[in-house]
């Protein structure tokens, strides 16, 4: 697996969360900020106008996508100059459904907006995405964000007409998405030459190779040296770039990475703790969760056992 995706699948928790509204002018609709989350919008049709908390207005038109990485309040109108009104719909709760539709009757013109929300686990926040700024908009435009727009499509169709499948299918479009509005920005960020910190590790062919290493076989015993060998470069200067590029020293990210994925196998499988400590580069139960508890403060085994009772708990508020 690529970095982008590796880290998504560890950091996101539970199901993702969706509704497709139509609003009828007039209309506001404020979303409270929620921590630990992250969403989007999406216009499918008509107009509107973004109101952030501290800066201007902003104006959105069909086929504009907005993701909000760190759950950061904000309110959309029909027009800046609209009262907005508490959620009447708020993919953000737990009590919310995979997907919902809802109506807001008024006599004017229609706007139909996608919007969702990722629950992320805080106490993982990667740093790739803790960089992100607190609004990524996708402006609409011929020939533009092709892949999101397919995949905006696909997921507009099927909350439309659910068929059989449409839990799954909703479920993998709504991730499809979020990695999909990523990488177009990622891309983006690329071709800035004053591009900083993460962006510039993913677009540093060095960097981004030993990176890649790492992910794709954490449980490996890496040295800096070999690392850096599959880096292109010397033990010295692969270490003096990555920490540069990454913010930290190459096996203390090796270390973070393989508890992180240690975390998601534990919430996400009934595997012996032994099996687990293998596959994240640990050669005995004892050792792994010495490291685990340094991490997290709990060991292993409760954190297993929590996460465990939160995922009952969502299962049970899900309609």
């Amino acid at each position: 697996m690529d970095v982008l995706s590796d880290v998504i699948s560890v950091m996101r928790t539970g199901r993702p969360r969706s509704a497709r509204v139509e609003w009828r002018a007039p209309w506001g609709q404020r979303f409270p900020a929620a921590p630990g989350s992250a969403g989007f919008q999406v216009v499918l049709r008509g107009s509107g106008w973004l109101l952030p908390p501290d800066k201007p207005p902003i104006a959105l038109s069909t086929g504009d996508v907005l993701f909000f990485p760190h759950g950061h309040g904000y309110a959309i109108a029909d027009s800046p100059s609209t009262p907005v009104a508490d959620p009447q719909c708020d993919p953000y709760t737990d009590e919310a459904g995979l997907f919902a539709t809802a109506t807001n009757e008024g006599p004017g013109a229609a706007t139909v907006l996608l919007c969702g929300g990722y629950r992320l686990d805080p106490s993982r926040a990667h740093p790739l995405l803790r960089e992100l700024p607190e609004l990524i908009h996708l402006p609409a435009g011929p020939g533009l964000h092709a892949e999101v727009r397919a995949a905006v499509e696909l997921l507009g169709a099927e909350m439309n007409r659910p068929g059989l499948g449409a839990d799954t299918i909703v479920s993998s479009l709504l991730d499809m998405l979020l990695l999909y509005i990523l990488r177009t920005w990622f891309v983006a960020e690329h071709g800035n030459c004053e591009v900083t910190g993460w962006s510039a590790a993913l677009a540093d062919p060095a960097v981004s190779a030993a990176l890649d290493a790492m992910h794709r076989d954490p449980a490996r015993p890496w040295t800096v040296a070999e690392l850096g060998a599959r880096a292109g470069l010397s033990r010295a200067a692969f270490a003096r770039r990555f920490g540069v590029l990454v913010g930290q020293p190459p096996l203390a990210y090796l270390t973070w990475w393989r508890l992180s994925s240690a975390g998601r196998l534990l919430r996400e499988s009934d595997a012996p703790l032994s099996e687990i400590a293998a596959q994240v580069g640990y050669a005995s139960e004892f050792a792994f969760a010495n490291a685990f508890k340094r991490e997290y403060g709990v060991a292993p085994g409760r954190y297993r056992r929590t996460a465990c009772q939160s995922s009952q708990t969502e299962a049970a508020l899900t309609p």
